[in-house]
């Protein structure tokens, strides 16, 4: 944020010093060589002036002489000519008498208005001596034109200074205006990037800025304290279900296991019944404290390959698609790295196998396959099961949304919340043939180097 701010202002700040300095050193550069052509035709007059009183007058040629050395002594070239082009007389310099110098004069004579060339960096200038119709003669002054150039030169030097000094004033008040406004919002960022990864206690320190930054600082902060808060309470919950509901289900269970090892007939079928209950009742807890530890995980992502896992998993899993006469395969595929939350898709993929050998009949077979989609690692859980239709899709990841399965209606809500938690998505499709696919799209990771993998749980969630 700091380069793109500074970067900001100091293109504005430059199109602005464009703008105004270039026009500037037009205008003045334009008035330096009006300044200077009006001061070679103004020594001109002079001469002319002088030249008249000799060439129309006949007076003496004296005070022409003087203004011709007054012109040699300023560095001018000057030379007088009669009516007839004839020259009078000039300065010890050439450059008034030459061809240019010539035609200037049979224009001047012949009453035109003469285009003042430049020759070799003198200026050619001439005037008339005596009425413009009807001259006398006429006067050519011949001026170098480096005095002029110079402080062309000058001018747009200074210009030049002083845009690179409202360039330098502009670079260290955007830097410090950037970093102004780019500090704070930093430390809230990494204030937040810290919380989102699990770090309920952060909070963000921001004592400059705008009053915008500090207040939005506050703000965060408050939510911050609301969400610890929140989050607390509802592990305090689940903690205080897990124990309050396992243990008496426990408790239950061996009430039981000592009543059914003593029954015979009806009681013992009924005792088996409820025994199946209550393990049932058990299955049912543990899957609800799975959703809602689900629900309240914030992971903090590390580097995982997608590939490695899914071929521990399906290996994991062989021993009980055997025993179920189901083919389970996970064909080799690229070697990619995803960016989740430590045993998140060991987890997931525990619940999407298991949902599959569970659906499929005898001799069906199960396919965990993966793939890189983009900017995401995309698996893919295919059976050839039942598969379920569009009313039931709808509802598959709710908790309890499939009335028809057989396990608990508890895996797809888990697999859910933890592939939205990690900025991935989930979907059902239809198998091609006839069963279900599972779609999970997971963000590749975008570190230097793959974090070391911890080994997951093997317990079926």
């Amino acid at each position: 944020m700091t380069r793109r701010i500074a970067l900001t202002f100091l293109v504005l700040t430059t199109v602005l010093l464009v703008l105004a300095v270039v026009p500037l050193g037009g205008l003045m550069t334009a008035r330096e060589r009006v300044s200077f052509r009006d001061d070679q035709r103004s020594a001109t007059r002079v001469i002319a002036s002088a030249a008249e009183e000799h060439l129309s007058d006949h007076r003496s040629a004296t005070p022409m002489r003087k203004e011709l050395d007054v012109a040699a002594e300023a560095g001018d070239c000057a030379a007088v000519y009669d009516a007839s082009a004839r020259l009078v007389a000039s300065t010890e310099c050439a450059a008034a008498r030459g061809e240019e110098a010539r035609e200037l004069v049979n224009r001047v004579l012949a009453g035109h208005e003469p285009e003042p060339p430049e020759n070799e960096g003198r200026l050619l200038a001439a005037e008339p001596a005596g009425d413009v119709r009807r001259p006398a003669g006429a006067v050519v002054l011949a001026r170098s034109a480096a005095p002029r150039d110079a402080r062309i030169a000058a001018i747009w030097g200074w210009s030049a200074g002083i845009g690179l000094l409202g360039l330098a004033a502009s670079v260290l008040l955007s830097v410090r205006l950037a970093r102004w406004v780019s500090r704070p919002l930093s430390s809230l960022d990494s204030a937040a990037q810290r919380l989102g990864e699990g770090d309920l206690g952060e909070r963000a320190v921001v004592d400059g800025g705008p009053p915008e930054v500090r207040r939005l600082a506050a703000t965060f902060n408050t939510m911050a304290g609301r969400t610890e808060a929140l989050v607390h309470g509802h592990r305090a919950v689940i903690a205080d279900v897990s124990h309050q509901l396992r243990t008496p289900l426990a408790a239950l269970r061996l009430r039981l296991d000592v009543l059914a090892a003593g029954a015979e007939g009806d009681t013992a079928a009924e005792l088996a019944a409820a025994q199946g209950e209550i393990a049932r009742l058990s299955r049912l807890v543990d899957g609800l404290l799975a959703v809602a530890r689900a629900e309240q995980a914030i992971p903090r992502p590390v580097a995982v390959r997608v590939d490695e896992v899914v071929a521990e998993r399906a290996d994991a899993w062989s021993p009980v698609a055997e025993e179920r006469n189901v083919l389970l395969t996970a064909p080799p595929g690229p070697a990619l790295t995803a960016s989740l939350g430590s045993g998140h898709l060991e987890q997931v993929l525990d619940n999407l196998i298991a949902n599959a050998l569970d659906a499929v009949p005898d001799g069906g077979s199960v396919t965990v396959g993966h793939r890189a989609a983009g900017r995401y690692a995309r698996v893919r859980v295919r059976d050839d099961g039942p598969g379920m239709d569009a009313d039931a899709k709808a509802v598959a990841f709710h908790r309890f949304g499939n009335p028809e399965a057989r396990g608990t209606g508890l895996g797809l809500a888990i697999v859910h919340r933890l592939a939205t938690v990690n900025g991935g998505t989930v979907r059902l499709e239809d198998t091609p043939g006839g069963g279900l696919t599972v779609v999970l799209e997971l963000p590749l990771w975008t570190g230097a180097s793959p974090a070391p993998r911890s080994l997951p749980d093997l317990k079926k969630r």
